[in-house]
């Protein structure tokens, strides 16, 4: 286990990268012996810095559900993060990629709860009856560790490397839909890129839900009435830089959208 000085001192460390946009070798190198649990330490203290600075908590996601994200990142079991204010990008806005590093974008599926949830214990079955509505979405992960060159422990302290999210318009509550079953389809500047089932988020969106509804639970986090969750991609990491434009369907649910801005935009 990692000292309080040193949790402290890597969480400011990352939150400086944050603010600047500049990338740490990873911590996985500077500390072999670090844990996960150290690193969720590391986690909570950027998001004390961030709330410090005048960020508000709006949600939570998980991250690296799929097999073809984890295969890309080499990290191969699921993680979590915060999600702020200031991470939720209005759709139609564009995103100005000078707020980023090394931006990826992946497709998800967002939910809103209607009612709390705190695990341990809670089920699918659970998740659906306090989900108020499901959205899709757009996660653009970014990492403030140079290159991605990532272990769970690093993509874990760096706030499950997440960057900015954009939730779409669309609106449906998840009652009678088959989750697993339903296909995203996503282009990127007009051209088919990539499919995905919901299956691919661990069996089903609504597993990743419970997963991180009982894996915040042994942290003592609930999952809050109002917040979005995102529940994990879908499809494979996708690369973006400016000019850049990204569309997802979900069948039997909606569309977003997302344009990645020119200099001068946003």
């Amino acid at each position: 286990m990692l000292v309080a000085g040193t949790v402290d001192g890597y969480g400011r460390e990352l939150f400086t990268n944050l603010r600047e946009r500049t990338t740490s070798p990873p911590l996985t190198e500077r500390e072999p012996d670090i844990t996960i649990e150290d690193a969720y330490h590391i986690s909570r203290r950027i998001l004390a810095l961030r709330e410090a600075d005048g960020e508000v908590l709006v949600g939570k996601k998980i991250g690296v559900t799929s097999p073809a994200v984890q295969n890309m990142l080499g990290v191969h079991q699921p993680d979590f993060g915060y999600l702020t204010d200031r991470m939720r990008l209005p759709e139609g806005e564009p995103l100005p990629t000078s707020r980023l590093i090394q931006p990826r974008a992946e497709g998800e599926l967002a939910f809103v709860l209607s009612r709390d949830l705190a695990g341990p214990g809670v089920s699918e079955a659970d998740v659906l009856a306090a989900t108020e509505y499901v959205s899709p979405c757009f996660e653009i992960v970014d990492s403030r560790i140079r290159d991605w060159k990532i272990r769970i422990q690093d993509t874990v302290a760096d706030n499950a490397s997440s960057g900015v999210f954009v939730v779409g318009a669309d609106r449906v509550a998840p009652g009678g839909l088959d989750l697993p079953g339903l296909r995203m389809r996503v282009t990127k500047n007009g051209a088919p890129l990539s499919e995905g089932l919901g299956a691919a988020a661990l069996g089903n969106p609504l597993a990743c839900v419970a997963w991180l509804a009982n894996t915040l639970g042994g942290f003592g986090i609930p999952l809050l009435a109002g917040e979005v969750v995102l529940s994990g991609s879908w499809v494979p990491l996708e690369p973006v830089q400016a000019g850049d434009r990204l569309r997802l369907h979900i069948e039997s649910i909606g569309t977003v959208a997302v344009e990645f801005g020119r200099e001068g935009q946003g």
